[in-house]
């Protein structure tokens, strides 16, 4: 395989570093972690740095560095950037601030990042306003500060770490939940070297078993498709924290990196099809990066819990609901096989509340925890809280561990130590589990956020890989929007063979009463130019005769800008909304849900990235709340489910067609009919804009 362009930086042999009070840093901390290559600090006036012989400048090094810690100011690191990247140097961290991200108050910001990126040319460089790079597997730091990581025994594997926040990398590196960490880097502004190309560097390497990422915003569609591709291939697990949710989170991604955070929703789905677990705190991304550590991805989401507490197995009950991960009933063959191993008085279920009885005796609770894990779960948890060792004795839980641990190997099954409060597994014995085969997960939360991520990507990845989203319409819109009234909307939709009712377009009420008797009773009636209609009053519905079109079209003509007839739709089962809409970064993006007037309401809604098969229209479908109708809730009629399917594909793909000029499409009501009657077209509202990247 070709070396990757970041390898040297990435594991270099040779460090150069420039600076003061930080690059000093860098050379204590890599003397510190004990990295055997050269390590030469260029000072314009010292003779040493932390112990090391320095020199001048970039010309004056034995050699061309593989990575270069750059910590002077900014205009002097473009210079610096230049020299390492005329030397043939094989990469440069960029320490400085003062780039693009200042760009809301100092003109030059956006000026110096190019002049930047234009003298770095070919070589690689990270940042700039970036922490950098610690690498654990080699000893290698090209970072400014203290850290609370350890170096990887020789042959050990952990986990790789890209963050945008420098502040969290270092907290992260401080976590006592027992994670190893192989290698982490911070992005700063992606200048040149975006998050994904970090990460594709860095899941090359065989001592890397799966992949954090603290997303601000994503750096190319393109790039984390390859880098989900190739994950999938090495078999290496993405979880990812992305963070914009809220709308002070956006604003302070942009005055953090000058990223674009662009639609929460959007990501959301981006990270879904790609197949990479999104968790939404710290704690939970550790736990699921552990959990992936020695698991890799679980098969299924069937979970089974044990513990010698009615309460705590009602917290770990509990704690699934609403989730996908379940703690399945057992069944009456596995049920009886654990109660033989208990006595009478147990009542055996899942989670299984195995009480005091047994505890101590470690070959009685060798055969109940056999017999439980026996039941092919995808992932067996046993709650186990120790006690503080300053004040107590942690003996007999260590029986508990043993039988456990047995139990696990004789069923071959994947098991972890679940603690519901996270300082009551003390950070000495996580190496110890881990060396058994089992993960420690630090509370009960964290722990059902990280089977559930880890049972995503398990079932992600059985699936055929997603094929690559159209970003045809990313880029900002420019120019005015135009918004057609729905007459013209909907003849467009019409034109493009989507099943519309039949309508026409009356400028009065004589021209709406004709319309409706050549259409056939019954008909909708709306008022023109108006874009949310139930608000303001401006339709009307199943009029059934000349009178009631007439009498409406007098109420509704001083609302609008002319009137719409259309004939009704009948047998309706269930109301859709299907909204576009175009998002910057991912182009044309499909929300699914729950429509009508209770829309913003139940908010019962998914979203799809473009181009969407029938699979995955049918499946977010699925996954809505108001499903089980279109299915014949409790004895009423079944939906024309098909036609939906198809009607939600044709929107799509006229979406697609025409994404040089669509802002917005919503398409609220698509009424479903009974099986054999389709599903239609009710109300469209189409924005037109100009896309910039068409």
């Amino acid at each position: 395989m070709t070396m990757h362009k970041l390898e040297r930086l990435l594991r270099p042999k040779s460090i150069a570093v420039f600076g003061g009070v930080q690059a000093a840093a860098v050379v204590a901390q890599s003397i510190k972690m004990g990295f055997a290559g050269e390590i030469w600090p260029v000072h314009p006036t010292k003779d040493e740095v932390a112990g090391r012989k320095a020199y001048r400048s970039v010309a004056d090094l034995p050699g061309a560095p593989d990575a270069a810690f750059v910590g002077v100011n900014r205009h002097l690191t473009i210079e610096v950037v230049k020299a390492l990247a005329e030397r043939g140097a094989g990469g440069a961290v960029c320490f400085a601030a003062g780039f693009l991200e200042t760009e809301a108050y100092d003109d030059d910001g956006e000026r110096l990042q190019a002049e930047l990126v234009a003298a770095a040319g070919e070589m690689p460089i990270i940042g700039p306003n970036c922490y950098g790079l610690i690498n654990y597997a080699d000893g290698a730091l090209l970072w400014p500060d203290q850290h609370g990581g350890i170096r990887l025994d020789e042959g050990g594997k952990g986990v790789a770490i890209i963050t945008q926040s420098s502040n969290i990398a270092i907290n992260m590196t401080m976590q006592k939940r027992g994670l190893p960490i192989a290698f982490l880097m911070t992005a700063g502004n992606q200048a040149q070297t975006g998050l994904s190309e970090m990460a594709l560097g860095l899941i090359e390497d065989d001592r890397v078993t799966s992949l954090g990422l603290h997303i601000e915003a994503f750096d190319s569609v393109a790039g984390f498709e390859r880098l989900a591709a190739r994950a999938r291939e090495l078999k290496k697990p993405i979880i990812a924290m992305k963070v914009g949710r809220s709308e002070q989170a956006r604003q302070a991604t942009v005055s953090h990196t000058a990223s674009l955070a662009g639609s929460d929703a959007a990501s959301g789905a981006f990270l879904r099809r790609l197949g990479i677990a999104r968790v939404d705190s710290i704690p939970a991304f550790i736990e699921a990066l552990k959990l992936l550590h020695i698991t890799g991805p679980l098969p299924g989401y069937r979970l089974s819990s044990m513990s010698c507490s009615g309460g705590e197995a009602s917290v770990m009950a509990d704690s699934a609901e609403g989730r996908w991960v379940n703690f399945p009933v057992l069944t009456e063959k596995h049920r009886a096989h654990v109660k033989s191993t208990l006595g009478p008085l147990v009542a055996v279920a899942n989670p299984l509340d195995y009480h005091t009885f047994i505890w101590n005796n470690e070959p009685a609770m060798t055969a109940t925890f056999t017999a439980m894990v026996s039941g092919g779960f995808d992932l067996n948890m046993l709650v186990l809280d120790f006690p503080r060792p300053d004040r107590c004795s942690v003996t007999d839980w260590w029986a508990t561990l043993r039988a456990f641990e047995s139990a696990l190997k004789t069923n071959k099954a994947h098991g972890a130590i679940v603690s519901s409060l996270p300082e009551n597994l003390p950070e000495e014995y996580t190496a110890e589990l881990m060396a058994r085969g089992m993960v420690p997960l630090f509370g009960i939360s964290e722990a059902m956020d990280a089977a559930g991520a880890a049972a995503f990507i398990g079932w992600a990845w059985a699936e055929p890989q997603a094929q690559p989203i159209d970003t045809s319409a990313s880029g900002a819109a420019g120019g005015e929007h135009v918004t057609p009234d729905e007459a013209e909307a909907k003849a467009r939709l019409i034109k493009a063979g989507l099943p519309v009712p039949k309508g026409e377009r009356a400028g009065n009420a004589v021209e709406a009463v004709i319309s409706s008797m050549a259409l056939g009773f019954p008909v909708a009636l709306k008022a023109l130019g108006v874009t949310h209609k139930s608000e303001v009053g401006a339709v009307r519905l199943n009029l059934k005769d000349a009178e009631s079109v007439s009498t409406a079209a007098h109420d509704l003509l001083p609302l609008g800008t002319g009137l719409y007839v259309e004939r009704m739709v009948r047998d309706g089962v269930a109301e859709l909304i299907v909204g576009f809409t175009r998002d910057p970064m991912f182009g044309a993006v499909m929300t699914l849900g729950t429509g009508g007037v209770l829309v913003e309401l139940l908010r019962d809604s998914v979203t799809l990235m473009l181009p969407a098969t029938r699979d995955d229209i049918e499946a977010a479908l699925r996954g809505l709340k108001l499903f089980p109708l279109l299915e014949g809730y409790r004895g009423r009629p079944r939906a024309d489910v098909a036609a939906a399917i198809d009607a939600i594909a044709g929107i799509a793909g006229f979406v697609q067609k025409n994404a040089g000029e669509i802002e917005e499409l919503d398409i609220n009501p698509l009424i479903v009919c009974v099986e054999g009657k389709g599903a239609w077209i009710a109300d469209a509202l189409l924005v037109l804009g100009e896309n910039k990247n068409v």
